[in-house]
């Protein structure tokens, strides 16, 4: 590149730098690293199903001392992301007493952990109860997305609820790269939680969802308007969802006021922005989908009730 380009882009960065005050205004030495965040998720999981994703011992099977070197390792290593965390958070705050506020946020993630996989047992019953394609519980720990998905999921909103800046959401998108399906930390869910197929699946920040729903492909969890922008923040600008709920594939519920009773069934493709009693079914009516065949002179209707 010849020297008088070079130098016009290398101002042009700086310019550019200089627009934007947030992100550029104050160099910052600390900040979580995505590949060891990203290498705890595995960690855990291999405390969590040993075996099943590691060759350190049989699958199911894991000696005290194994998993004592695991939760220590674990604790250290997450003690250390998260105090470059808070010290990337809050510039001025002094590294010494963020290392001792990491260790004790990582020390209540860790007390957390035994509770995450009794939930994440009843996430695999779950699947398996509910999808006839399931050969076992160890194909649904192994291969299903949706399974993976709310596994991280559940990790980082233990790590969102102790208010754990950057980490959380590193963790959800990274889940959200590899299976494509987007849960924001903050979201709420209950036990036996069942996702299948799940690419295109949006759980919003402030949705609540109870025991026992089922979602598929493309559904959307999300907001009515965020026009509105950051004044939303902390306002419940998704839905709640009750115990036995199912939504089918590519349905939409909206709305922070829109409250989907226990037991009812939504539709595939329904757009939903109001509340839904207790056991109602949500269905579309009077769809038309139109095949004109080439050797009919006519077009043949058929419509989807």
């Amino acid at each position: 590149m010849e020297d008088s380009r070079l130098t016009k882009n290398v101002e042009a960065f700086k310019s550019g730098y200089k627009d934007e005050g947030e992100l550029f205004s104050k160099p910052r030495m600390y900040f979580p690293n995505r590949s060891v965040c990203v290498d705890l998720l595995t960690d855990i999981r291999n405390l969590m199903f040993p075996g099943y994703f590691d060759d350190d011992s049989k699958a199911g099977e894991s000696s005290d001392h194994l998993i004592a070197e695991r939760l220590l390792h674990i604790e250290r290593v997450l003690a250390g992301q998260i105090a470059n965390a808070l010290l990337f958070d809050d510039a001025d705050l002094n590294p010494c007493l963020a290392r001792v506020q990491a260790a004790d946020l990582s020390a209540q993630f860790m007390d957390e952990l035994p509770h995450v996989h009794a939930l994440l047992l009843t996430d695999i019953e779950a699947l398996f109860q509910g999808d006839p394609a399931a050969e076992s519980r160890v194909e649904v720990l192994i291969a299903y997305p949706g399974f993976y998905a709310t596994f991280v999921y559940r990790l980082a909103h233990v790590l969102y609820t102790l208010k754990v800046p950057m980490i959380p959401r590193i963790l959800t998108e990274y889940a959200h790269g590899r299976t494509g399906i987007d849960i924001n930390p903050g979201a709420q869910i209950d036990e036996y939680f069942f996702i299948d197929h799940g690419t295109g699946i949006v759980i919003g920040e402030t949705t609540i969802i109870g025991k026992h729903v089922k979602l598929y492909q493309g559904v959307t969890l999300g907001a009515l308007s965020t026009r509105k922008g950051q004044a939303l923040r902390g306002v419940k600008r998704h839905p709640t969802l009750g115990d036995y709920v199912t939504v089918y594939s590519n349905a939409s519920i909206l709305g922070g006021e829109t409250v989907i009773g226990s037991g009812a069934v939504i539709s595939g493709s329904a757009f939903v922005c109001e509340s839904v009693p207790e056991n109602a079914r949500v269905k579309l009516k009077d769809q038309e989908i139109i095949v004109h065949r080439p050797d009919e002179p006519e077009p043949t209707w058929f419509y989807v009730i």
